[in-house]
């Protein structure tokens, strides 16, 4: 077949109205620290390639639940740190992810704080519809947002490394 699949598109936003671009972008910069703040993830980490570069490869799993580990491998395709932006795809997992890349950025508001957006195209995934799909990646960028700034105010502004 040489069909292209159709493409699911959507993008999710969560604002943080008392934290700054330039602190939530660390958190989100460490490619390889997403389990800090992904939902359900216990562990992230770099199998290839350079920190910070384009080309480095995570691993990302959860812990063994009732349906066993779920996991994805994972690649960052272009990083910016001027725009605050990344885009990354997945190259392989057993969720059932199809040519999924996404690309997150962070954006100042008007009036202070911040904007997350998180924007992905994917192809179809068994047994979801591309609403399903969108909702899950809204709930886990409202998850990161809300535990990012409570562990920024927590620290007072500093962040980790």
């Amino acid at each position: 077949m040489e069909e292209p699949e159709p493409r699911w598109e959507g993008k999710a936003t969560a604002e943080l109205k008392t934290t700054a671009p330039d602190q939530v972008w660390p958190l989100l910069e460490d490619f390889c620290g997403i389990h800090k703040w992904f939902p359900d993830l216990d562990t992230s980490y770099q199998v290839e390639g350079e920190k910070g570069k384009p080309g480095l490869t995570r691993y990302c799993a959860n812990n063994p639940g009732e349906s066993g580990v779920k996991w994805a491998k994972e690649k960052l395709l272009t990083m910016d740190p001027i725009q605050r932006c990344f885009s990354y795809e997945v190259l392989d997992n057993n969720i059932g992810f199809n040519s999924y890349v996404a690309t997150i950025k962070v954006l100042p508001m008007d009036g202070g704080g911040c904007r997350i957006e998180w924007s992905f195209a994917s192809g179809p995934i068994e047994g979801w519809r591309s609403d399903d799909l969108g909702s899950f990646v809204d709930s886990c960028l409202q998850f990161m947002a809300k535990k990012m700034e409570a562990a920024i105010k927590n620290e007072d502004g500093s962040s980790c490394g």
